[in-house]
């Protein structure tokens, strides 16, 4: 058995396709698209995609960690710290009927940007859902859609963000 080298990309029958992160004497580190980094014996059975050889410490240990979080971030439900503009924080959102004769609502706009960002934490898990399951390609296109349009109604919601990095985003035009 010849040992692979860090960068060789596989695919395991349980987790998926994953590269080659650092090889020890008993094990291979191996960083999943779906599952994250995981360890698996020298001799499990698993598809060569592509082997490299002789690579040992071409990789640094910033850039597994980098990627690791970027792969994270990307495919965990765990969701970040959003943070509501300055401007906005201890105010209120307040619907005021038209028919003067009813009562208007009040509602800490906090709770209601809190409600938005899970709103759009949900979108992202099934986005990742989506991506991940066993549906026809176009299918996954077809819902992606949808999603990317949700994203898009959103957008007037971006004015309570803090960060621009974290504010809705539609259909780009290209």
């Amino acid at each position: 058995m010849k040992l692979l080298g860090i960068g060789s990309r596989i695919n395991h029958n349980e987790y998926g396709k994953g590269v080659v992160t650092n090889v020890t004497s008993k094990h291979y580190w191996v960083t999943f698209i779906e599952n994250g980094l995981e360890t698996i014996d020298l001799d499990s059975e698993f598809e060569v995609i592509e082997a490299a050889e002789d690579e040992v410490d071409t990789i640094s240990f910033y850039e597994v960690e980098r990627s690791l979080k970027s792969i994270l971030k990307k495919w965990s439900d765990v969701s970040e710290v959003i943070s509501i503009a300055d401007k906005w924080k201890g105010g209120k959102l307040i619907i005021q009927p038209g028919d003067t004769n009813l009562k208007s609502t009040e509602l800490p706009i906090d709770k209601f940007f809190h409600k938005i960002t899970m709103v759009r934490d949900r979108l992202r898990v099934m986005e990742q859902k989506i991506n991940s399951s066993n549906l026809e390609e176009q299918e996954k296109i077809d819902l992606q859609q949808y999603i990317t349009r949700s994203y898009g109604s959103l957008t007037s919601f971006n004015v309570l963000f803090k960060l621009k990095s974290q504010q809705f985003v539609g259909q780009r035009s290209k």
